[in-house]
């Protein structure tokens, strides 16, 4: 038997560090939404007690530092299961970009593992497990729109942003996630205002939405790479509504509302950008 799941991606509209927490985490309150940009996970159970994964993307491990792997690895272990599972995973989210793409992959495994094997889990119980994996693997099990709290795990789904496009622009660097984190100076930065970004998604006030992003990692990011501030600055010009940098970067991206200007920030990051994206706002759970 074979399936196949959509593993969209996701960008952060809000993200506070509050402090470091005794487990050696950081305490964080997000909100986050998906966005019509999607890696696609199949798979293909197999008579043998096996994990097996190949991607059509490079630099994607295919052993067990796989987040999807994992989360086959933890469903057999947890539940006890001898069954089998080939993991083909169609990358088009890009790797290391702040975006959850190995978060999804393991979300979207989960789901459809949970049909595949006929094990019954709730979205609740799956998401409890995708904590396991890693902090993003919870809202990418529920999808849509949501406040996270806690290391990212705690998940409060909000409804959906007013419909826009979301044009997105990764340069050619890696950031290290904990590297941020840890030159992160969390009493010095200025901090997003999360619930005034709330109250905008409740209101589908677009404008107020472009005017409250605010990611506080950006602080160590942007200084440690100029180039992503160059490309908020390009992005601003060009005519963005609103522009951040989503989780640690290096990804960033512009909301309008407008195809024309949409379709000119795609055009005008090419230039000097090798990974741009024009995709839609998804917000909603699928």
């Amino acid at each position: 038997m074979k399936l196949s799941v959509k593993a969209p991606a996701k960008i952060n509209l809000s993200l506070d560090v509050l402090h470091k927490r005794d487990d050696g985490y950081h305490e964080v309150k997000m909100v986050m939404t998906t966005i019509d940009l999607a890696d696609r996970v199949e798979l293909t159970e197999l008579e043998e007690d096996k994990i097996s994964l190949e991607s059509s993307g490079g630099y994607v491990p295919s052993d067990n530092r796989n987040l999807a792997f994992q989360a086959a690895e933890l469903l057999k272990k947890e539940f006890n299961l001898t069954n089998g599972v080939h993991i083909v995973i169609d990358k088009q989210i890009p790797v290391s970009a702040g975006l959850a793409g190995g978060s999804s992959d393991a979300a979207a495994t989960l789901k459809g593992l949970n049909q595949l094997w006929d094990l019954g889990l709730s979205l609740d119980e799956l998401a409890d497990l995708g904590a396991k994996i890693g902090s993003d693997v919870s809202f990418c099990v529920y999808g849509g729109t949501a406040l996270a709290t806690g290391r990212g795990e705690r998940i409060e789904s909000i409804q959906a942003p007013p419909p826009c496009w979301v044009i997105l622009a990764k340069p050619s660097i890696g950031v290290s996630t904990a590297d941020v984190y840890r030159k992160l100076k969390i009493k010095e930065v200025e901090h997003p205002d999360t619930h005034s970004m709330l109250e905008a998604i409740e209101d589908k006030d677009y404008d107020r939405i472009c005017s409250t992003l605010g990611n506080v990692l950006e602080s160590v990011t942007l200084k440690d790479h100029p180039e992503v501030l160059h490309i908020k600055k390009q992005m601003t010009r060009l005519g963005a509504e609103g522009v951040l940098m989503s989780g640690s970067g290096p990804t960033v991206f512009g909301l309008t509302v407008h195809d024309t200007r949409a379709q000119r920030i795609y055009n005008g990051l090419r230039g000097f950008c090798n990974e741009v994206y024009m995709v839609r706002m998804l917000g909603e759970s699928e």
